[in-house]
């Protein structure tokens, strides 16, 4: 038995990385069996006939257009549904970012475990920079006490929180995991059969958080795997930066998720319990003369999405909106 993995790269606006993703995922495929392809989410930039010609000398790769801009999880969820070139579903489903290049054994490393893993629903590889520096990509689930600590930034609320802290740091060895990174992430199908696929109600940021929420309150287990490793380019295919002002999609991304796992009470909670972090460090930068950590506006754009929701029960708003905000 030969396992099959579709791996799966959206592409906005960003052909080029994209063709060369493509090409690394290709040799990463080398010996496993699936596809790979590439959804284009209405770029409307000449991206999509740029992958659609290139994809034509490129075995195994597929071009899809979306038709529309309606962010990660919809493009992935275009291909998911699409299945493998032969109408057939894969066994596993890999999502790969349009800037992040896996190691030749990457793929096979992650299919493998999960193949002699059948409780594992999800598991994310290891990912690093062009540097070589390692990026923080296992995770814990997002929580009020996550919040504070992360406002806060102090050694002792660290310390006494530090079960609840999001990032896991690098673990050496393949462990359990709440959620990974969808930079690269290998799903199981048959739990994606049982539990559904990305809420597309998330523009951009949180759907793959999510997602493994609904996974593990499944039953399903969550893994990451070390020695299956990519190369990311940071916040090329998003363009978000924590010394720029957040876009919207994603406070309304955070808003839709503390409100959809635990409610509106804990959508506030969580908000709250942010800000009076937020107050800790304030006061702290300015006996320490710190250079201010937290984005332009973010305390301000926090709270006002956070009203909005409650009050009007919106989310994330007019499509046309969304789209024009995406990077």
């Amino acid at each position: 038995m030969n396992p099959t993995v579709l791996t799966i790269i959206v592409n906005y606006k960003s052909a080029e990385m994209s063709l060369q993703s493509a090409q690394a995922a290709l040799r990463a495929m080398d010996g496993v069996a699936g596809a790979i392809t590439i959804v284009d989410n209405d770029s409307q930039d000449g991206s999509y006939e740029t992958l659609r010609d290139a994809a034509r000398d490129m075995a195994r790769v597929r071009v899809i257009q979306s038709g529309h801009n309606g962010g990660f999880g919809y493009g992935n969820n275009v291909a998911i549904k699409a299945g493998l070139p032969d109408g057939q579903a894969p066994d596993f489903v890999y999502l790969l970012n349009p800037d992040a290049f896996p190691d030749a054994d990457a793929i096979r490393l992650l299919r493998d475990h999960m193949t002699a893993h059948p409780q594992t629903g999800f598991a994310g590889s290891s990912v690093r920079g062009e540097d070589g520096n390692p990026h923080e990509v296992a995770f814990n689930f997002p929580s009020v006490w996550s919040e504070f600590e992360t406002a806060a930034n102090t050694g002792v609320i660290t310390k006494v929180l530090r079960n609840y802290r999001v990032p896991m740091g690098f673990p050496p060895a393949t462990c359990a995991v709440d959620w990974c990174s969808g930079a690269s992430v290998m799903f199981r199908r048959s739990m994606l059969d049982q539990i559904g696929l990305f809420d597309e109600t998330f523009f951009l940021y949180f759907e793959e958080t999510e997602l493994c929420h609904r996974a593990r309150a499944a039953g399903w287990a969550g893994m990451y795997v070390p020695d299956a490793s990519v190369m990311h380019i940071g916040s090329v295919s998003t363009g978000i930066s924590n010394k720029a002002r957040i876009p919207g999609y994603w406070f309304n991304s955070r808003a839709h998720y503390y409100r959809k796992t635990g409610g509106a009470g804990y959508l506030a909670c969580a908000t709250l319990f942010y800000v009076l972090g937020a107050t800790i460090w304030k006061a702290r930068r300015l006996i320490e003369r710190k250079e201010d950590r937290i984005p332009p506006y973010f305390l301000r754009d926090l709270v006002g999405h956070t009203f909005q929701t409650l009050t009007s029960g919106a989310l994330l708003g007019d499509k046309t909106t969304r789209a024009q905000e995406a990077p």
